[in-house]
């Protein structure tokens, strides 16, 4: 049980993605991002599966099969694609969760990966567990543009309000307003 290292690692991660959300102008989601990482469920199963290098949730299944804190986990948080499907299958991700989703798979590689991170590394991993899921084609189609623009230009160029709305609004159609 690795209970300090683990409430280091998911909240240097929250951080991450909280920096990141705030360049794209998205400032609750930023704040709210993954807090579910803290509850019973998923923090014990974290700090057991404990490795440093990869997601406690990947070190679960493959010791057990199954993860009860991924179940938990994307059940209650709309940045991750598996929230968005329901009994006719995939739903469109609304516009703050797919760019929080983006933030939180380049933050996922920087926490896990550490000083072998490179930005071709988001895309290398979308296209690697493409078809595990199922999601909307719009939806996927605008990973796949962000991604690739990640991979090409870097951080800098994607992590902004301005980059966000505009290949979103190209590529989803109009954001919608709550």
């Amino acid at each position: 049980m690795h209970i300090i290292k683990h409430f280091i690692t998911i909240t240097s991660h929250r951080w991450k993605v909280m920096i990141m959300c705030f360049h794209c102008g998205l400032y609750w989601r930023g704040i709210m991002h993954d807090l579910s990482k803290y509850s019973l469920t998923e923090f014990v199963e974290g700090a057991k599966y404990y490795v440093g290098t990869s997601s406690p949730i990947t070190e679960c299944r493959k010791k057990t099969g199954k993860s009860l804190a991924w179940l938990h986990h994307k059940g209650r948080n709309p940045h991750h694609p598996e929230y968005w499907v329901d009994s006719n299958g995939p739903i469109m991700m609304p516009y703050p969760y797919v760019v929080e989703s983006i933030c939180d798979r380049i933050a996922a590689g920087k926490t896990y990966k550490k000083k072998s991170f490179d930005q071709t590394k988001p895309l290398k991993y979308w296209y690697k567990n493409l078809g595990f899921s199922p999601v909307h084609k719009k939806t996927s189609e605008f990973f796949e543009y962000v991604l690739t623009d990640l991979s090409i230009h870097g951080e800098k160029y994607i992590l902004n309000k301005k980059y966000m709305k505009t290949a979103y609004e190209r590529m989803c159609g109009p954001i919608k307003k709550k």
